[in-house]
């Protein structure tokens, strides 16, 4: 391929899906959406993978007779999974929000393996991808002996337009309790339920997987060279990598807020904080710690969308008032509930509050990651125009964000440039002029004393005093 030929990229989310066609210089010739359906089946919530697939056939149709695409690649969302027999789904594709009943739980928490082999947290709902093929096994243990491969997300979209399964790294390593970042190899759990025999061979994210015959509306035959998907996440890493940064902390922000930074010792991750390894596409370990950022911001703005001013920043600010953690599963204050503190507030007022927690919430995470390089933030949190700024003022650290948001997407593109050879992307990242807000020192101080106090009730014990600066 040359670099200047565009790449289809499918940008799998858990509420949003995306099409992006990317050209060699770096732009974006078309972009399409949809939202996954997600539907109960019995006392299961699935996938309609069935629609999702239709549509992303007709769109890559459209962009090959559009725009002459001739490759495909998929990033995609975490903690999910497919199981394969006879060429077929074994079992529907499951939300990963969702809990094992009690009983079930408690049979097959006993199979997780340990923090010191995984450096995944035990993290409740499919969080753990994992510990839902447990439960899948434990109510269907037939069904996951005639499974022939087990096939993480991405690689269910490689194989489904390729018929190529295979396994990838970036995804296994992120916290699915199936990896062993420190041995580079699955984790006790898979020999110990016999599953390694069901894991694929290993290609490297965006490499060559086969052909997909696209028919065009003329009725003209056109193969489409389908590469390995990748983690979405861990594909935004290697964009950022691939533009010159090294020694830098990534905030990949979307429905989740994931912070990686691989200058941290894995030593210092405490899983009570869920921080945990994530696994590059190049196989290294990367400490990480996450929340549920954009879906918390969601709802504590009660799904506010329009702008939000700095003078209504400065009147919650002025008033007092503060939202606590948290709003959402996960996240270092996974044992505390959601709440709001002192006046109450309503409309841009009370989205204020929102994007301060979450500045907050960010702030605090970067000070547990070990956080003191150069900072680059990537995804949805960029068009929240305040969200950069803010986190520049409370950080003595050099913050950049990207007018492309979409590094998971370009990421995917990235990956497969690379093995032709190709590195045509341009760093148009920009450093982030810190926010003038008054009182934001004081209402960060604050915020902390109460989250300190709060945690200090639950049974993952106080935020260290050290992050109470």
């Amino acid at each position: 391929m040359s670099a200047h030929q565009p790449i289809a990229v499918f940008d799998l989310g858990k509420t949003n899906s995306k099409l992006f066609v990317i050209d060699g210089n770096g732009t974006v010739l078309a972009e399409r959406r949809t939202k996954p359906i997600w539907l109960d089946d019995g006392d299961l919530r699935v996938l309609d993978d069935g629609t999702l697939f239709a549509w992303m056939e007709s769109e890559l149709a459209r962009a090959v007779e559009t725009h002459g695409i001739r490759h495909v690649t998929f990033s995609a969302h975490g903690c999910t999974f497919a199981l394969i027999g006879d060429n077929a789904l074994r079992h529907p594709i499951l939300d990963y929000e969702q809990e094992p009943p009690a009983d079930i739980a408690a049979r097959i928490d006993l199979f997780i393996p340990s923090f010191a082999e995984t450096f995944s947290p035990r993290l409740p709902l499919g969080f753990n991808y994992g510990r839902h093929v447990l439960w899948l096994a434990d109510r269907d243990p037939e069904m996951l002996e005639e499974t022939d491969a087990i096939l993480a997300y991405p690689q269910f979209w490689s194989w489904r337009f390729s018929s190529k399964a295979v396994s990838e790294v970036s995804y296994l390593g992120c916290h699915s309790h199936l990896w062993a970042p420190l041995a580079d190899d699955f984790s006790s759990l898979v020999d110990a339920k016999g599953w390694r025999a069901k894991m694929p061979s290993f290609a490297v994210a965006g490499s060559h997987l086969g052909i997909y015959p696209v028919t065009l509306g003329s009725g003209e035959h056109v193969d489409v060279a389908v590469h390995n998907g990748v983690h979405d996440s861990n594909s935004s890493l290697f964009y950022y990598r691939s533009l010159g940064f090294e020694d830098f902390t990534l905030i990949s922000t979307g429905t989740w807020v994931i912070i990686f930074n691989q200058a941290c010792p894995l030593e210092a991750l405490d899983q009570r904080r869920d921080m945990l390894a994530n696994v590059t596409v190049d196989h290294a370990p990367a400490a990480t710690i996450r929340f549920m950022g954009g879906r918390e911001y969601d709802v504590a703005s009660d799904g506010w969308t329009k702008p939000i001013s700095v003078a209504a920043i400065e009147a919650v600010i002025f008033k007092g008032s503060f939202a606590l953690p948290s709003f959402a599963p996960g996240g270092p204050f996974r044992h505390s509930e959601g709440r709001f503190a002192g006046p109450a507030v309503s409309g841009e007022e009370r989205a204020a509050v929102a994007l301060l927690y979450v500045t907050l919430m960010t702030d605090l995470s970067l000070d547990l990651i070990h956080s003191e390089n150069a900072i680059v933030i990537d995804g949805g949190l960029v068009k929240a125009e305040l969200y950069a700024p803010m986190l520049a003022a409370l950080r003595n650290q050099t913050v950049f964000t990207s007018s492309n948001p979409e590094g998971s997407a370009f990421g995917a593109a990235a990956l497969v440039l690379r093995q032709a050879g190709l590195q045509p992307f341009l760093n148009e990242t920009e450093e982030v002029r810190p926010a003038l807000i008054n009182g934001l020192d004081a209402y960060r101080r604050e915020w902390r004393r109460r989250v300190e106090a709060m945690h200090s009730q639950a049974p993952d014990g106080a935020v260290s005093k050290e992050m109470m600066r």
